[in-house]
């Protein structure tokens, strides 16, 4: 047994405990994938993650990123929170931007007046078929017409958005979660106006996590696909109304670079024996 560095992450939020935590182990190399796995299940958050030497020369560090239930290749709520474990650290990259190395591969992040990572490459795209249509607006309990607009928007984790009329369309789900089988669903709608253009639901119980609080990688694909069309080029998105969050992240569209990004605070530090 051996005690690394703990630290505890709120991620999307300037306000305290309004966002959404991430667990971050630090100098993590020589735990095995077995006890990765066991530690996320026992922190019981949307994720877990784990810093090591970059085996990318081009990296400043390696993350792996554990939900309760699985590894991911890339997940935006941990990127941030440890980025901002790792500098917090002590870390320096070896550039202007942080770059990451992770399942997905090299993630480049900023250090602007938040953090915000350069969103990844999407693994799927494009339009959603009949049978997959149907069987979102089973597990959203929703009838077909509500669903405005739909897409694979997958960077990872298997996001299919859903756009929806409004923001308040969005607040009134009540999804039907043993109706999802392996559909992971990001659901989205416009406010008319004001400080905030959209509000976010997600929506991923095969992972442990029935509703995600604030999604990084989630925002991520939604900014691919709507970003200065649906949405303006740069916007704020709220997410985890519904469960009690405040969360905001910051999408912005630069060409064919979208950037998400979002307030980070470190809650817990401290040391854990594995």
């Amino acid at each position: 047994m051996s005690s690394r560095v703990f630290r505890q992450v709120d991620v999307f939020s300037t306000e305290p405990l309004l966002g959404n935590p991430v667990a971050v182990v630090h100098d993590a190399d020589g735990l095995s994938d077995e006890q990765m796995a066991a530690l996320a299940r026992w922190t019981n958050l949307s994720e877990t993650t784990f810093l090591l030497r970059p085996t990318d020369p081009a990296a400043d560090y390696r993350l792996r990123i554990f939900t309760p239930g699985r590894e991911l290749p890339f997940a935006g709520h941990p990127t941030l929170g440890s980025a901002h474990a790792w500098l917090e650290a002590g870390g320096a990259p070896a550039g202007a931007e942080l770059v990451q190395e992770c399942g997905a591969g090299l993630v480049r992040l900023r250090r602007e007046e938040v953090l915000a990572f350069e969103a990844p490459p999407l693994l799927r795209s494009g339009p959603v078929d009949a049978a997959d249509l149907d069987a979102i607006a089973t597990a959203l309990r929703l009838d077909r017409e509500d669903l405005v607009d739909a897409a694979w928007i997958d960077n990872g984790p298997g996001w299919v958005g859903v756009l929806l009329r409004d923001a308040a369309a969005v607040l009134d789900l009540r999804p039907d979660f043993a109706a999802f089988g392996e559909l992971k669903i990001g659901v989205a709608g416009t406010y008319a106006d004001g400080p905030v253009a959209v509000e976010v639901r997600a929506f991923c119980p095969q992972y442990g996590v029935p509703e995600d609080p604030v999604t990084g990688s989630l925002n991520a694909g939604l900014g691919q696909w709507l970003a200065g069309t649906t949405l303006p080029a740069s916007y704020v998105a709220a997410q985890g109304t519904a469960v009690g969050r405040r969360g905001r992240v910051h999408v912005a569209r630069d060409g064919d670079v979208v950037r998400v990004g979002g307030a980070t605070r470190t809650t817990v530090l401290g040391t854990i024996d594995l």
